[in-house]
């Protein structure tokens, strides 16, 4: 693992924060145009969501599927083929309105560069029950790639009605005895595909209309209660997993103070370039799309960040 350089005096041309689909597709790019872009993928979300992705069937030029890891593995290779440095740390500040731009890392390191693209990603969304936060890795998971080989035989809840709930959903019934999702509508909002291959599942069963309002056990998850939002009743199930999967808000706490952020909670860009509001700031993938929130239009947004960062610069 490289370190960024440490001395004040250097300036990077571009250097790129997060990875995930967008933040290696901007790599990409960048290191082709020789611009010796600097990636700073972060600590434990280097790959974004992918990572915690299983089979991703969607992806063109994989005919057979891929898996999510495995395609952020090449992604990353690719973008070091050509010349990106790549360092697995996070930013925790950043001063964006000057000509240049300075980051601070976590290993207390600074980093100037001339233009910088974020491609911060999203966070997964909470339910805001209590216990939530103290039992997460006690039975309360978000990730059904990485927990759900430890529920083997177990009764597993998934909250959440879109496309992953319902993979994750799938997914766990490798594992689980059943799985119950729990929705808080009276239909599904996931894709045709996604929901009917859930509904012929034989493990997974449905509880619309409803919504977890109590988690039951002292140090891990023995049981929910589950409140019908209709009629207002209550029941208590049997569970001893509770995977999350209600959506996620989009990562702009770094630099919510120096940009404008849209009402939605997005960072806006204008029109359908990747330029924010700051002469030499580009954005890309999920801090910006609250819409599509797709590996492929995530790369493509990657792309047109850097390309606009590549103009930029020619233009100074």
């Amino acid at each position: 693992m490289s370190e960024p350089a440490s001395s004040a005096e250097v300036i990077r041309d571009v250097v790129i924060v997060g990875s995930g689909p967008a933040g290696y597709t901007a790599g990409v790019y960048t290191a082709r145009a020789n611009l010796n872009p600097l990636v700073i993928a972060g600590s434990v979300t280097a790959g974004g969501e992918l990572m915690n992705t299983t089979e991703v069937e969607n992806y063109p030029g994989f005919p057979t599927g891929v898996m999510g890891p495995d395609l952020m593995e090449d992604m990353r290779a690719q973008a070091e083929k050509f010349g990106a440095e790549i360092v697995y740390d996070d930013v925790t500040s950043m001063e964006l309105t000057d000509d240049v731009k300075t980051l601070t890392t976590g290993n207390g390191q600074l980093v100037r560069a001339r233009t910088v693209i974020l491609a911060t990603g999203s966070a997964y969304r909470k339910l805001g029950i209590p216990r939530e936060d103290a039992l997460s890795g006690f039975g309360i998971s978000w990730c059904a790639t990485c927990d759900g080989f430890f529920f083997k035989d177990q009764d597993i809840v998934v909250v959440g009605g879109g496309d992953s709930a319902m993979e994750e959903a799938t997914f766990l019934t490798k594992f689980a005895a059943t799985v119950t999702i729990v929705h808080r509508r009276d239909e599904l909002r996931a894709s045709q595909i996604m929901a009917d291959r859930a509904r012929s599942n034989d493990k997974i069963k449905f509880l619309f209309d409803s919504e977890v309002s109590e988690i039951l056990g002292e140090n891990k998850v023995e049981g929910l209660v589950i409140n019908n939002t209709r009629t207002g009743e209550h029941q208590q199930i049997d569970a001893t997993g509770l995977f999350i999967a209600v959506g996620s808000d989009p990562r702009v706490d770094l630099f919510a103070d120096q940009l404008t952020i849209r009402p939605d909670g997005y960072l806006a860009v204008e029109g359908r370039s990747s330029r924010t509001g700051v002469p030499g700031v580009f954005a890309a993938g999920d801090v910006i799309d609250p819409v599509y929130r797709q590996a492929v239009t995530a790369a493509g947004s990657g792309c047109s960040a850097a390309l606009d960062a590549e103009h930029y610069l020619a233009s100074i």
